[in-house]
C-alpha cells in the first residue's frame, strides 16, 4: 500500500493515522506544495484533481481523504478487537454523518484562520479574517463539547472512524497561536485520542 502526500496536510494526516490504527503496512511519498509531484502526468493519472492524499492498495486507487479513511477502516479495521468500521448500519451512518460534517462544516470554518497564521506572511495577515473564522468555529466547538458530554467518543463508547477526521481538525485548531476557550468534554476527548500510539507521526508533527 502506498500513500502520496506531505504529512503537513491535515487530509494526509487522517489517512496516515487511519492506516496506523488498522496496522496496515504502507509507504508514503511526499507530494504537494513545495514537494511538487501533483502536477506530473503520472500523478494526475492517479488523481486528476492534482491534490493529496492518494492511496494505492493493489489495483485500487482512491482519492478524497475521508473516503480513504472509510476504506482503510472497512478493509483493515473491521476485524480488530474493537472495530473501527461499524457493522451496525445505524452506527455506521452516524459515523458517516460526522465525517461529512467535518469536511463540509468544521473544516471550512477553521481553515481561514489556519491559512492566515501559517500560510500568509505576517505583514499580510488579516486579523478580520482570523476573527471571522474564530467566530464561525465557536458554535461548532460548543456542539462537539455537548456531543462528547454524554459519550466518550464521537460514535459512542468506543473509538471509531469518525474520531479520526474530527480529531485532525481539532488538532489543527488547538495548534493555532491564539487564545481559545476551554471545552471540558472536547478537551478530554482530544487528550484521549492524542494519547493513542497510532497518532505518532501524524498528530505530533508541527503545523506548517
Amino acid at each position: 500500500m502506498h500513500i502520496w502526500g506531505r504529512i503537513s496536510s491535515l487530509n494526509v494526516r487522517k489517512v496516515v493515522w487511519a492506516a496506523q490504527e488498522c496496522g496496515a503496512p504502507f509507504e508514503r511519498s511526499d507530494a504537494g506544495l513545495a514537494f511538487g509531484v501533483v502536477n506530473t502526468p503520472e500523478y494526475r493519472a492517479l488523481n486528476p484533481n492534482a491534490l493529496v492524499p492518494v492511496l494505492r492498495d493493489g489495483d485500487l486507487v482512491l482519492w478524497e481523504s475521508n473516503t480513504i479513511v472509510r476504506y482503510l477502516c472497512s478493509r483493515y479495521g473491521a476485524n480488530l478487537p474493537q472495530p473501527l468500521y461499524p457493522a451496525d448500519l445505524a452506527a455506521r451512518f452516524d459515523a458517516e454523518r460526522w465525517m461529512d460534517w467535518q469536511q463540509t462544516t468544521l473544516h471550512r470554518a477553521g481553515s481561514a484562520a489556519f491559512m492566515q497564521w501559517f500560510r500568509t506572511p505576517a505583514a499580510q495577515r488579516d486579523q478580520a479574517v482570523i476573527d471571522q473564522s474564530t467566530a464561525a468555529m465557536a458554535p461548532l466547538l460548543r456542539l462537539l463539547d455537548a456531543h462528547l458530554a454524554v459519550r466518550p467518543f464521537m460514535g459512542g463508547a468506543h473509538f471509531g472512524m469518525a474520531d479520526i477526521p474530527v480529531a485532525c481538525d481539532i488538532h489543527r485548531w488547538f495548534g493555532l497561536p491564539q487564545p481559545r476557550a476551554s471545552y471540558p468534554h472536547l478537551d478530554r476527548w482530544f487528550a484521549t485520542v492524542l494519547d493513542r500510539p497510532a497518532t505518532r507521526g501524524a498528530l505530533d508533527v508541527p503545523l506548517s
